[in-house]
């Protein structure tokens, strides 16, 4: 069965850093586009961030402030926060799945994780 365990969110000021993990099982992922997505209330799911393959892609909201990496061997994608601001208030979802298309589109994921919050204070 496959899990994500998302850990890492919290409370930040502006300005400030967090470092999101999303841990899976089940199976080898190695193969699989990893992302992260994120909703703030009264909003629709955002993508944030995906790895495909070696290659990483950003939300222009987010590009030079945040970092996606991945560990084949722990099957953990991370994503590296810095900057914070306000407006990145939201819950952060992480998501696999095994094509490369679409990769920004939660639609097409296949499993999920089940969040973990993450807010920035002014």
């Amino acid at each position: 069965q496959v899990q994500l365990v998302e850990s890492g969110g919290g409370l930040v000021q502006a300005g400030g850093s967090l470092r999101l993990s999303c841990a899976a099982s089940g199976r080898t992922f190695s193969r699989y586009v990893m992302a992260w997505f994120r909703q703030a209330p009264g909003k629709e799911q955002q993508f944030v961030a995906a790895m495909v393959g070696v290659t990483a892609y950003y939300t222009d909201s987010v590009k030079g402030r945040f970092t996606i990496s991945r560990d084949n061997a722990k099957n953990t994608v991370y994503l590296q926060m810095n900057r914070l601001k306000p407006e990145d208030t939201a819950v952060y979802y992480c998501a696999v799945k095994n094509s490369e298309t679409a990769f920004d589109d939660p639609g097409r994921y296949d499993y999920w994780g089940q969040g973990t919050q993450v807010t920035v204070s002014s």
